[in-house]
């Protein structure tokens, strides 16, 4: 399976830039899909949260996340914190969390958390989506906290940040119609 190269996301949801910019790296093997993401920055991450932890509400302090939406059009939604502490939810429709959630514990996180940089991973057993040959995505960031900015990878429209917009979301392959 291709996927995208690693890649920066290099502005906020207003367009001003981020410097320095975050960065991404999705992969995809055989054990699933993994993303990396990363900053040449300091970073807030929940107290009281450990490496490979779930961990709600992680989205108040520094996170990246990713979204994968199936052509159903339920999606997942990942946190990923710079420490590594994790949370995930499945969506039937947009914000509308489902009442039954998999069992997440194939989830695995590994993260370097250094004073001016940080790197965090989480890897994605294939058996938590449906079908992966039709997935789009999209990879954001929230940084800077408290005093949070917001990063999107996909052009996410509205004046104010919201990162439930799946029909805006990325086809996950090239060539895989929108």
């Amino acid at each position: 399976m291709h996927l995208p190269q690693a890649e920066t996301i290099d502005s906020d949801w207003y367009g001003k830039a981020l410097s320095p910019p975050a960065s991404y790296c999705l992969q995809h093997g055989p054990e699933g899909f993994r993303l990396t993401a990363s900053r040449q920055a300091p970073a807030l991450s929940a107290p009281q949260s450990s490496p490979g932890e779930f961990v709600p509400e992680l989205w108040r302090y520094d996170v990246a996340e990713i979204f994968f939406l199936e052509p159903s059009g339920r999606y997942l939604e990942i946190n990923l914190a710079p420490n590594g502490a994790w949370w995930a939810r499945w969506f039937g429709k947009v914000r509308q969390a489902e009442s039954e959630q998999p069992d997440f514990q194939e989830v695995v996180t590994e993260s370097k958390l250094g004073a001016d940089s940080w790197e965090a991973s989480i890897l994605l057993p294939d058996s938590l989506f449906s079908d992966i040959g039709g997935l789009r995505f999209n990879v954001t960031f929230i940084l800077n906290s408290p005093r949070q900015t917001f990063h999107s990878l996909a052009k996410l429209p509205g004046a104010e940040p919201d990162f439930h917009q799946p029909d805006h979301f990325l086809p996950l392959l090239p060539g895989v119609p929108s």
